[in-house]
């Protein structure tokens, strides 16, 4: 999500349950938000020192960007989880969006990049509004689904794909969280860039269970057959993609 857009975004969150046919999720917005402290960091496996280096890699990778062409700062934003920079956004051509993979891949501390920047037109504030909508709602289902420890997962959404980051301790978890993000409404695709906490990537573990109806992307498609996730809005035929770590 582009932190240009921030201020507008505010506000049309409010009137975004409506359009896109789920629950009110405003109340909960402010507790979610203090659970970005040092609490919050505290409680992620990576700790309050890997989430500093992470916050730290992530300013490298800006200032950088800024340094080179401004406009990479404002097209395009960076999400760090354990040295794992994914970058997200919208570029008007193959040029910019090349050197903003460029740029990061030479930040100091940066394990690998995960280039997930789209080509076109940038995003307006219903678009931006709409994305943060999408985050606050999959952070809530996390946070209030029994059997996730939510502290591990980092959560970006950009032009409705939602991206999953951080570490999981078993796979069962890891189906249930991206079970979750797809049943969000409004949500286009889900791509998880997570790995186990063993330290097993998850494109590595065991195969998940084949989705009734066809295969949507390669990835986790089936959820239990009587669980209805909490911000469900029906049916969902969004893709749930694996990235090979």
């Amino acid at each position: 999500m582009l932190r240009i857009h921030s201020v507008l975004s505010l506000a049309f969150v409010a009137a975004l349950p409506l359009a896109l046919g789920g629950c009110p999720a405003v109340a909960v917005v402010g507790g979610l938000a203090a659970a970005g402290g040092a609490g919050y960091e505290a409680a992620q496996e990576r700790g309050v020192d890997g989430s500093y280096d992470d916050y730290a890699v992530r300013a490298s990778i800006e200032n950088a960007w800024n340094s080179a062409d401004p406009n990479l700062t404002r097209s395009f934003a960076v999400t760090v989880y354990d040295g794992r920079a994914l970058l997200t956004g919208n570029s008007p051509d193959e040029g910019l969006k090349r050197r903003a993979f460029e740029l990061a891949s030479r930040a100091p501390g940066v394990r690998r990049v995960y280039d997930e920047i789209e080509i076109g037109n940038q995003q307006g504030g219903w678009d931006t509004a709409q994305d943060a909508w999408i985050t606050t709602q999959v952070r809530k289902d996390l946070v209030f689904e029994k059997g996730i420890r939510s502290g591990n997962y980092t959560i970006e959404t950009s032009n409705r794909s939602v991206y999953l980051m951080g570490s999981a301790r078993s796979q069962e978890e890891l189906d249930k969280a991206a079970y979750l993000a797809r049943y969000v409404p409004g949500v286009k695709r889900v791509v998880s860039y997570v790995e186990i906490r063993s330290g097993v990537p998850v494109a590595n573990g065991p195969p998940p269970p084949a989705a009734p109806g066809g295969n949507y992307g390669g990835g986790y498609n089936s959820g239990p057959s009587d669980y209805t996730p909490p911000s469900s809005g029906g049916a969902s035929s969004a893709p749930i993609q694996v990235q090979k770590l």
